[in-house]
């Protein structure tokens, strides 16, 4: 058995039994994955996969077993290397980031300035994705940490720690007829198109529930993952932009008005995270810190050794968090 083996058995199960999408995330080639496969099953003498012709169709119970198994054997292998690093030279390496474009352009810049500044030997990547993109490649180890806001279930296997709670403004033309009333509320938002969000991304769900819990459905214009692009058709006149209120910038959108909505929609909880499991470098523990003050070294140490999602809850249960 070789570890190359279980790399491969754990990238077809990433890419949903699809042997040529792990031969390309692996830079491989198709029928070499599919020679290494057989070649496994043979040794161990069990099938991992139920087959349909050449395609696979299901993990079988062993399989699950196994592949469980070589997960946590290549997570330790990870975990090695780690140790090997940080002994070598405990400022020197590398830090990829999983999180959303809101994130990225606008709460991470600072952050990732004076990270380069105290590290200019680490390598730094930031992968922009969906919520759901964005927990695959933490869980499979693709990337160090996530950062996430919405769809927090998908996030279950991952030690998550809130760093700062968030709120919606509204965004609209200068001149615009909601400028000129002294205090919002849905059913006015409503008269109006919205653009905001897509489904999956930053909250929407939960701008979703405000709508519903006072029977309104709006008519939704234009979506999209990106504040930016939604701040652009606001200006076009598509409808009314609802947007993470860090999103605003009073000098670089001096043409629109923001208005005053943390009334009118949940806050919001954005989180850090990592596969429980993982060994963190020291200069992990600092890039924590700087995205939030109170995830001190000994804090995010006593998440890592909780069992649970719930265990970390509890950790941080009663915190108040900055807002943004």
């Amino acid at each position: 058995m070789k570890l190359q083996q279980l790399r491969y058995l754990t990238a077809i199960v990433r890419n949903n039994l699809n042997i040529s999408a792990a031969a390309d995330s692996l830079y491989t080639s198709q029928p070499g994955i599919s020679k290494q496969l057989r070649l496994l099953e043979e040794e161990l003498g069990v099938e991992l996969f139920s087959r349909n012709g050449k395609h696979l169709t299901e993990i079988t119970l062993i399989g699950h077993q196994i592949i469980l198994k070589a997960e946590n054997i290549l997570r330790e292998v990870n975990n090695i290397q780690i140790l090997a690093e940080e002994y070598r030279d405990d400022r020197r390496g590398s830090l990829s980031i999983a999180t959303t474009h809101t994130q990225t352009r606008y709460a991470l810049p600072s952050v990732i300035k004076i990270f380069r500044e105290r590290y200019p030997a680490v390598s730094l990547q930031v992968h922009q994705g969906s919520p759901s993109q964005i927990a695959e490649l933490a869980l499979s180890g693709e990337v160090d940490f996530a950062i996430a806001t919405e769809s927090l279930e998908l996030f279950e296997d991952l030690v998550m720690m809130p760093c700062y709670a968030w709120q919606r403004c509204v965004l609209v033309p200068n001149n615009h007829p909601l400028t000129r009333l002294s205090h919002l509320t849905l059913h006015d938002i409503a008269q109006y198109p919205l653009v905001t969000y897509v489904f999956s991304f930053t909250g929407r769900s939960q701008l979703d529930e405000a709508f519903r819990s006072v029977q309104l459905k709006p008519m939704v214009a234009f979506t999209a993952t990106d504040a930016d692009v939604i701040k652009t058709y606001v200006r076009l006149g598509m409808g009314v932009g609802i947007v993470a209120r860090m999103a605003y910038d009073a000098q670089q959108d001096h043409d629109l008005v923001q208005l005053e909505a943390s009334h009118l929609f949940a806050t919001n909880i954005t989180k850090i995270g990592f596969r429980r499991g993982t060994l963190l470098r020291s200069y992990m523990y600092d890039f924590i810190q700087l995205f939030a003050n109170h995830l001190q070294p000994a804090s995010v140490k006593a998440a890592e050794c909780a069992d649970s999602s719930e265990e970390v809850a509890a950790l941080f249960e009663g915190l108040e968090l900055p807002v943004r």
